[in-house]
């Protein structure tokens, strides 16, 4: 029974990841600490596995929608916000440890919150003002933003693909079906790294004794991002906007609701 859970829990993030392009892992996450009662340490290394089934999936089923000849068109915007978030990653790894976990917490919440208001409000927003920006100033701002994803990404231990398609949509006006490709283009090497460092840490043999559940949820997630891809051809773009800044919004409140320790 437990495992069937997981597959569909697995199922359920994985429509998200198929249709908008996200790894899931925020909402996975309390799945794994308050329904399956895991810590959060062996909660984050199970995540981060299921994460890379479900972007690695959804990114290939999503090809059926958004050819790869449109994401490989798109290789500047992929390798731009990459090196910023690996970058981001190796500081957020390294540094951002002696930030207190209080003050990163609210700052992440009124990031989400703003990402979402943004969102709901796309199409006000971009008939008011035009977001054409200089090369130079767009690629600046592209790998910023890809290392404060990157120092978020491995603060939570998640792949940030809430924050890589905002960053896309706002930064290089590209729409939010072929922006989800690219996140998850983005996300799969940025769960990589997240991995190697958690196997560098001896954190992996509480996934080899779950190997049930992991696998349950994985299958569960494969079967969601099919879904969720096949659901890309009939959603309008609009609605993927209003859908995502609904995710955003939920993240900000479930962060919210959690209460640091420092």
């Amino acid at each position: 029974m437990r495992n069937l859970w997981a597959f569909a829990w697995g199922a359920i993030v994985g429509i998200l990841g198929g249709l908008i392009g996200l790894g899931g892992a925020e909402f996975r996450l309390p799945v794994l600490v308050g329904i399956f009662r895991y810590s959060t340490w062996v909660a984050i290394v199970i995540n981060l596995v299921v994460s890379l089934v479900t972007v690695v999936f959804s990114f290939l089923f999503r090809t059926r929608v958004v050819g790869l000849e449109s994401v490989a068109a798109h290789w500047p915007v992929i390798l731009n916000i990459l090196a910023g978030s690996l970058l981001g990653s190796y500081l957020g790894i390294h540094a951002v440890t002696h930030i207190p976990e209080r003050t990163l917490h609210r700052v992440v919440v009124v990031f989400l919150i703003l990402l979402s208001m943004v969102l709901l409000g796309h199409d006000w927003i971009f008939n008011v003002a035009s977001f054409q920006l200089p090369n130079l100033l767009r690629t600046s701002l592209g790998f910023l933003s890809g290392i404060v994803i990157g120092i978020f990404s491995s603060m939570l231990g998640v792949a940030g693909g809430e924050l890589i398609i905002p960053t896309i949509i706002l930064l290089f006006a590209i729409d939010i079906k072929l922006a989800g490709s690219l996140s998850l283009a983005i996300s799969i090497p940025t769960i990589v790294m997240g991995l190697i460092k958690y196997k560098k840490q001896q954190r992996f043999k509480a996934v080899q004794s779950e190997r049930g559940l992991v696998g349950a949820m994985a299958i569960g997630s494969i079967l969601g991002a099919f879904l969720g891809s096949h659901l890309l051809r009939s959603v309008p773009s609009a609605w993927l906007y209003v859908l995502l800044g609904m995710v955003l919004l939920l993240s900000a409140v479930k962060l919210a609701q959690h209460q640091p320790t420092a």
